[in-house]
């Protein structure tokens, strides 16, 4: 199939306005999920100040200021705000510098899901035009397009960019520093040859640029996320393959870079350390369970990052890991077909920016015992995205010449069908249907009876519920919550005249609801109140699924 190749560079500009559209169109679109509404806790330095609930009911609207910046009438207490945000973090696995972007944006433009969202988006806009910069290096203007549509629409890149976490920015970071060793090799090698002073010092100014991109970004990458220091590794691989004899240079450049995060490596990186929760990463004491274990891992990380995306919430494990085959089929295919065509050097900056991180983080996961690959549904190695798809994009512009536009095309099209359902028909607003269940009866006194205790549910239920409605929040896990809510009524008889049971299919903290709790709750219920109407909140997958019970009071 021939195409004419103007008609190809505007079919490239309108996709990427396209994957710009996605970003803009989509901000407010959806509800904050788990672990946003962790990461608004967090930017507002106020989450030293949550409390679990307690045995008794709470005041929900309590819950709903810590989501909004302390009042502040000096800049001595906006000082306190950032020592209170730092303070907050260290319990946290993770380093500073994404939430502390996030409470100096919050500070701008406020705790919408448009506001907190916006600047993720600019970071992963970002990350599209250093996709862009990168493969015109390597691949050409047009090769730097497919590499920055690809990105663009790619699922998995797609919902991180609409995600308060610090996965975009990672991207960012992670494609910025690529882009800048490069570019930095590239000049180094063109210096060498050239012998005009005024093309020289040309040269040493843009050297001096790349130099500055490739510390910031290294930086900023440690201390947005930990396992950044894999691919800094990787860099450091590169540049033994490319320019080993200026190697002690490089070396500078990157150790600086480490060194200059001392101060919060000293500080906060210690006092993580004693309170992180490495139970997360659970180990298995039969070798043959775990080294399948490794495996599925592997191969399921592949197929989330370059198909599935955030279908895998809903997609079982048998898909999950067929798109994974098929995902290093053909990278692999990739591969030998680029070594055949003798294209070592492209192939190994592939390789090495794409698989090879992964290999040495499961390298030490086999080590270790540990699963952080496939943790998260593979967020943790989301830096080895941009590599895997540049290996795909230098394929296609080295070998797959004839039949490139139609195997462009037939991805493009995959990735924005998978994109537009999963925007279309994925629902993502379960609070905001129960807020307009609650908002029926303003002036009934309402008591929410919740089988978690867990922060992502509590805050979320303060954020979207509304404020100037009386609303009492009682939640405990399961096993307990019958005998609370039992003593509650009976000291409160009349307290409450509406009711809403949330009894959550997955509590995170605690074990779901047994049929015999549910039905002792549902006895209890019955001496007081009458059931109203009974409805199934959903979301995106079991986190968000409640069962919901509405109650009026019979008194």
């Amino acid at each position: 199939m021939k195409i004419n190749q103007k008609n190809i560079k505007y079919l490239l500009w309108i996709l990427i306005a396209i994957a710009v559209t996605l970003r803009v169109a989509n901000l407010a679109s959806r509800e904050f999920w788990y672990d946003e509404i962790l990461s608004l806790l967090l930017s507002t330095g106020q989450k030293i100040n949550y409390q679990s609930p307690g045995d008794a009911p709470v005041i929900l609207a309590n819950y709903s200021k810590l989501l909004q910046l302390p009042v502040e009438n000096s800049l001595t207490n906006v000082l306190q705000t950032v020592e209170k945000l730092l303070k907050g973090l260290v319990a946290e696995p993770h380093p500073p510098l994404f939430f502390l972007g996030q409470h100096f944006w919050l500070r701008l433009w406020g705790n919408s899901e448009l506001a907190m969202r916006s600047i993720i988006a600019l970071f992963s806009l970002g990350s599209m035009g250093c996709a862009y910069g990168l493969g015109r290096l390597l691949l050409g203007n047009q090769g730097g397009l497919i590499f920055a549509i690809f990105l663009g629409l790619n699922p998995y890149h797609l919902f991180h960019s609409l995600n308060v976490r610090m996965y975009s920015s990672l991207v960012f970071w992670t494609i910025l520093s690529s882009w800048s060793l490069l570019e930095l090799i590239n000049l180094n090698n063109t210096q060498k040859t050239s012998n005009e002073i005024n093309s020289n010092k040309s040269l040493t100014q843009s050297k001096i640029l790349w130099i500055l991109l490739l510390i910031i970004s290294v930086i900023a990458g440690f201390m947005t996320f930990y396992y950044f220091a894999y691919f800094v590794l990787t860099l450091g691989i590169i540049v033994l393959y490319l320019d080993r004899q200026r190697w002690w240079q490089y070396a500078i450049y990157l150790a600086s870079s480490i060194i200059i995060t001392t101060p919060w490596l000293w500080w906060g990186t210690r006092q993580q350390l004693r309170n992180a929760d490495l139970g997360r990463f659970a180990t298995s004491n039969n070798f043959l369970e775990a080294i399948l274990k490794h495996l599925q891992d592997l191969i399921q990380v592949l197929g989330i990052h370059l198909i599935i995306g955030d279908w895998v919430s809903v997609s079982p494990p048998s898909i999950i890991t067929i798109m994974g085959i098929g995902a290093i089929a053909c990278l692999s295919f990739c591969s030998w077909s680029l070594w055949k065509h003798e294209q070592y050097r492209l192939l190994m900056i592939g390789l090495l920016l794409g698989i090879f991180p992964l290999l040495l983080m499961l390298t030490i996961d086999l080590i270790t015992g540990k699963f952080t690959v496939g943790f998260g549904w593979g967020r943790s190695v989301i830096f080895i995205l941009s590599g895997c798809l540049l290996l795909l994009v230098i394929w296609l512009e080295k070998v797959a010449k004839k039949s490139k536009n139609i195997i462009v095309i037939a991805i493009i099209g995959l990735y924005l069908t998978l994109n537009l359902v999963d925007f279309s028909l994925r629902n993502r607003s379960m609070f905001h249907d129960l807020a307009n269940i609650i908002n029926q009866q303003k002036s009934a006194s309402t008591l929410i009876v919740l089988n978690s205790q867990a922060w992502g549910h509590v805050l979320r239920l303060a954020y979207y519920l509304p404020d100037q409605i009386p609303l009492s929040l009682l939640a405990q896990n399961s096993e307990i919550l019958a005998n609370n809510l039992e003593k509650t009524l009976i000291n409160q008889p009349q307290k409450y005249q509406r009711l809403l049971w949330l009894d959550s299919q997955r509590p995170v903290w605690g074990k779901p609801s047994t049929e015999e709790q549910k039905k002792q709750i549902q006895e209890i219920l019955n001496k007081h109140f009458e059931l109203e109407r009974s409805q199934f909140l959903f979301g995106t997958w079991e986190l968000d699924n409640f069962d919901l019970k509405v109650y009026q009071s019979n008194k």
